[in-house]
């Protein structure tokens, strides 16, 4: 049952164009490439932004509000030109731009009555995953860093998934996935093997193919929000610190 077993997916060997230094190197809203890369880091990251606001003592609907009206600020008003490339890391974009776009608006108290909402955001489901935020001793720039890593390691597997889904291997998927969440031991290979009908050593293999393309996918997935790929490395570091914080 070796066949079944094939890795879903083809290492990249190299990093292709990422959105955010494609969007620093535009610098200019009138881009629609850029633009288009801008938004889809925004819809993929807006989370930690929510959560950020959230910590700093906002109720939900305020955060909501205000989570919009920063990506609608960032999306409408061009300020990606000011973005320092010497700090070329989307979250820390993100996370500085909305401490000073907080305070703006603290200062301002301007109506938002009229605004079009750029980004669909479940309040409901916004607010449920907040309620799971550690309680105490998670400063807002922590709680920003820990839902940021979150969020990226579930579009890692999301996008894992689909690879299988696409080869029809969902199963071996879904039956092996325990092993990047729980690591090798948490269910011994045996037991795998004997519910997927393969032998002990076929599953050693597909589990050590699964966890490769999860690497090559994070990798890829952590390169996206960087101006230089040579960071991957550190700024995997960084996120896989954030989460056992």
């Amino acid at each position: 049952m070796a066949e079944p077993f094939d890795p879903p997916g083809t290492p990249t060997g190299s990093f292709p164009t990422t959105h955010w230094s494609l969007i620093l190197r535009s610098g200019d809203r009138s881009s629609h490439e850029a633009r288009d890369a801008l938004t889809t880091l925004c819809q993929a990251y807006w989370y930690p932004i929510y959560a950020l606001i959230r910590r700093q003592g906002y109720d939900p609907a305020d955060a909501q509000d205000l989570t919009q009206d920063y990506f609608a600020h960032l999306l409408e008003k061009g300020v990606i030109a000011a973005a320092d490339r010497r700090k070329g890391r989307f979250r820390t974009f993100l996370r500085t731009g909305c401490r000073h776009f907080l305070i703006d608006q603290f200062r301002r108290r301007r109506s938002r009555e009229g605004k079009r909402a750029l980004l669909s955001i479940n309040a409901g489901a916004a607010e449920g995953r907040y309620r799971f935020e550690p309680a105490d001793g998670m400063t807002p720039d922590r709680i920003f860093a820990r839902a940021w890593a979150m969020i990226l390691l579930d579009r890692v597997l999301a996008l894992l998934a689909d690879e299988y889904a696409a080869r029809g291997r969902s199963e071996l998927f879904e039956r092996l996935k325990i092993t990047l969440t729980q690591g090798k031991g948490a269910v011994p290979a045996a037991t795998l093997a004997g519910q997927l009908g393969a032998t002990e050593g076929a599953i050693n293999v597909a589990v050590h193919r699964l966890k490769k393309r999860y690497r090559e996918i994070l990798q890829e997935q952590i390169a996206a929000t960087l101006d230089d790929p040579s960071e991957v490395d550190d700024e995997m570091r960084s996120l896989i610190a954030a989460i056992q914080s």
